[in-house]
C-alpha cells in the first residue's frame, strides 16, 4: 500500500488518521484496513497519544470495502467468507471499539457500507453538512458486515435500524443527527477546525478515566445491572491509582483548574 493512501500524523498528542483515496471515495483496500488496525493498536498503547481523529479526503469519508481491488471469487470452501469477515471488517471495527483512547470520526462526505460502521464505532461523530450515511448492503444483495447489525440497533433501536438496512436509502447529516447517529453537524468548512478543537479537549483530559469510561459505556448494553455495577466499582478502583485522578481531587480541594498528564 502506498503510504500516501493512509496519512498518519501525531500533533498535540492527537493521532490524525486520514483515508486518502479520494478518487475511490476512500473505499478501503485490505492493505489500508490492516494498516488502520495497526495504527489504532499503536495509538491505544502509546502514552503520548491521548486522542484519535479519523477522517477522509475529498467527497467521501469511506465508501466501504473496495470490492474492485480484491481477488476474484474463484471456488470457495465453506467457512471462507465467515473467516474473511472476522479477519477483515470485524477486526477493524473491534480495533476502534477497543482503542483505549477516545476516537472522533470527522465524516467529511459519503459514508457507505463498512464506512458507516467504521464511523459508528467511533466514540464521537462529527459530520459535515454535506455528509451522507448509506447502509448500502441491501443494494448489492448483501448482509451488513463490520458489526453493523450490532452497532446500529444500539444507537437508533431495532425498528429504525431495520428501516435503514432494509431500504438502503441515503441519510443526510441533519437526519443522522436527529436519529442520534451523529453528535453534531457543522458547515463543511468548519469540520476540521471542530474536530481539532474536540480532540484537543480530549487530549487534555484524564486519559485513563476516559478509557475506563469508554469501556464501561461500550459494555453497558450487553450487561445486566449486577455486572455493570461490578464493572463500575472495579473501574473506580483502578482509576483511583492514577496520577490524574489524584490531580483531579487535589485541584478540586485547592480550587484550581486540573492539569492532567494522561497518567
Amino acid at each position: 500500500m502506498p503510504v500516501s493512501e493512509l496519512l498518519h500524523v501525531v500533533d498535540g498528542q492527537v493521532a490524525y488518521l486520514t483515508l486518502n483515496r479520494p478518487e475511490a471515495l476512500n473505499a478501503l483496500t485490505p492493505a489500508q484496513r490492516d494498516r488502520l488496525i495497526q495504527l489504532f493498536g499503536e495509538a491505544s498503547a502509546d502514552p503520548d497519544v491521548r486522542a484519535v481523529v479519523l477522517t477522509g479526503t475529498g467527497r467521501g469519508f469511506c465508501a466501504g470495502a473496495d470490492l474492485r481491488g480484491g481477488a476474484g471469487a474463484g471456488e470457495r470452501v465453506a467457512g471462507d467468507v465467515a473467516r474473511m469477515i472476522r479477519e477483515g471488517a470485524q477486526r477493524l471495527v473491534a480495533a476502534v471499539l477497543d482503542c483505549e483512547k477516545p476516537v472522533i470520526a470527522a465524516v467529511n462526505g459519503t459514508a457507505a457500507g463498512l464506512g458507516v460502521h467504521l464511523a459508528l464505532a467511533c466514540d464521537l461523530v462529527l459530520a459535515a453538512e454535506s455528509a451522507r450515511f448509506i447502509e448500502v448492503f441491501v443494494r448489492r444483495g448483501l448482509v451488513p458486515d463490520g458489526g453493523g447489525a450490532y452497532l446500529l440497533p444500539r444507537l437508533v433501536g431495532p425498528r429504525r435500524a431495520k428501516e435503514l438496512m432494509f431500504f438502503g436509502d441515503a441519510l443526510s447529516a441533519p437526519d443522522a443527527e436527529r436519529l442520534g447517529l451523529v453528535n453534531r453537524v457543522v458547515p463543511d468548512g468548519e469540520l476540521d477546525k471542530t474536530a481539532r478543537a474536540w480532540a484537543a479537549r480530549l487530549a487534555g483530559g484524564p486519559t485513563r478515566a476516559l478509557a475506563l469510561t469508554k469501556q464501561l459505556v461500550n459494555a453497558s448494553l450487553d450487561s445486566d445491572r449486577g455486572t455493570a455495577f461490578a464493572a463500575e466499582a472495579a473501574a473506580q478502583e483502578v482509576n483511583m491509582t492514577t496520577a490524574d485522578a489524584q490531580e483531579g481531587v487535589a485541584s478540586f480541594v485547592e480550587r484550581r483548574s486540573p492539569e492532567y498528564r494522561g497518567r
